[in-house]
């Protein structure tokens, strides 16, 4: 079954967003470990990051009308960072592969399953 991994994070709290501050290297290892890991097992089928919430625009259609506006929909302290589109045998084993991902200790992650 397919599941879509959503990261969230509170860009306060992380350095991921700033183009002033370097990446931590071993942050970047643990991912990539992370990432080879999942994919030589045949669990990651694909994924991305994504740039700063505050780099969205909204789109929404309302009585025919196109309405466009800076920013995440959410007014959160928690946005989507990225995603990972995960094929597991079961919602057992894509929580323990999602709970060793590096992003878990500093995020929160949702598991939707796609529908089949």
């Amino acid at each position: 079954m397919k599941y879509l991994l959503i990261h969230y994070v509170d860009e306060s709290t992380v350095t991921w967003f700033d183009d002033d501050v370097p990446d931590d290297p071993q942050e970047d290892r643990d991912i990539e470990a992370w990432d080879d890991e999942m994919k030589s097992r045949g669990i990651l089928v694909g994924g991305g990051g994504l740039r700063s919430a505050r780099t969205a625009t909204t789109l929404r259609v309302r009585g025919g009308e196109v309405l466009v506006s800076d920013g995440p929909f959410a007014e959160t302290k928690e946005q989507m960072a990225g995603y990972s589109i995960l094929e597991c045998v079961d919602l057992d084993e894509a929580i323990e592969v999602s709970s060793r991902h590096p992003t878990a200790k500093v995020g929160v992650f949702e598991l939707r399953p796609f529908w089949e």
